[in-house]
């Protein structure tokens, strides 16, 4: 059997050494390869490669490529043929979902699941990441925790993430104004990315925009593991008129970068969700950050107006 293994061996060897011509090679010894013509064949660097073996130095580049991070989803269809191809253009242009991906056979082609597995590790990493403190810093935001202990606990009780800490509600009342007209605070939510990514943006063009309405700001602060709801409990220490909070949303398999800005009136223990204004979907691809932050502030300055929130706001 080992025989007749290394005869075909030798002769896939010399006919592929006499159908490429490698004149400027010397002919390698059949019998010296016996038992490793193999390898060779899979791995020798200066061998002129046939046909099939040409991709592989062209396909290295392209996985690398879809493993780095892109700042704009592929909005390109992979359907062969399509039989409605306006329509799947239509759709393309409209979402940055993944539609017209195509398969090879019944599973997703690879490069789809190259960036399905580079989205869900990003999406991952903005739940266990924490905002940067470099980013906390620039705008003199202080921090104070919430009752969830640690990001497991986080994920398992929403409940404590809405309560600060003992310790929290000391420094607020130490270090913040009381009654102020308008507060804001940042939270990381569930995701520290959004927050690292839109803040720089969405910020001082909220205060921009507070100042050109005539509104007084007290004093921002960030909330470590915090929930929506976490704003009604410091709306019962400051005692705000209205409260925005900015905080990181649910990352998904498209952006893990979606911060939203959650706004209401006389924020309060036992408020209820309709009682809350958002605007969701602040990021580079959905709301830009830059107009999502002016228009916090115009909404802020109707709510003032007239003394509602919710669906109680007339926009």
């Amino acid at each position: 059997m080992e025989q007749q293994l290394d005869f075909l061996v030798d002769k896939v060897v010399a006919e592929l050494q006499k159908k490429l011509g490698e004149a400027t090679e010397p002919a390698p010894s059949p019998k010296a390869e016996t038992g490793t013509g193999l390898i060779q064949l899979r791995s020798e660097p200066k061998a002129e490669p046939v046909s099939s073996a040409t991709t592989a130095p062209t396909q290295a580049p392209a996985v690398n490529e879809h493993l780095a991070p892109s700042a704009e989803p592929e909005r390109t269809s992979h359907v062969p043929n399509p039989k409605y191809k306006e329509g799947l253009d239509e759709l393309l242009s409209s979402t940055p979902a993944r539609i017209g991906v195509w398969r090879a056979g019944v599973r997703p082609l690879t490069k789809t699941m190259l960036e399905l597995r580079r989205d869900h590790a990003a999406a991952v990493d903005a739940v266990y990441g924490e905002v940067s403190q470099a980013v906390l810093d620039q705008f003199s935001l202080f921090t104070v925790e919430t009752q969830y202990d640690n990001t497991e606990n986080y994920l398992k009780r929403p409940d404590m993430g809405r309560i600060l800490t003992d310790e929290g509600v000391r420094l607020l009342q130490e270090r913040c104004q009381k009654k102020p007209q308008v507060q804001i605070v940042v939270s990381d939510g569930l995701s520290a990315a959004a927050v690292d990514a839109n803040l720089k943006d969405v910020l001082p063009s909220l205060m921009d925009s507070l100042k050109s309405y005539g509104l007084t700001c007290g004093t921002p602060f960030f909330v470590q593991g915090g929930r929506v709801a976490s704003m009604d409990h410091v709306g019962e220490i400051l005692e705000p008129e209205v409260l925005v909070l900015l905080i990181g949303e649910r990352p998904g398999l498209v952006t893990a970068h979606s911060m939203s800005a959650y706004m209401c009136y006389r924020p309060r223990k036992g408020m209820v969700e309709s009682e809350r204004t958002v605007i969701s979907n602040i990021h580079r691809q959905g709301t830009s950050p830059v107009e999502a932050g002016a228009h916090i502030g115009t909404i802020l300055s109707k709510m003032l107006e007239q003394k509602a929130s919710g669906v109680k706001l007339v926009l």
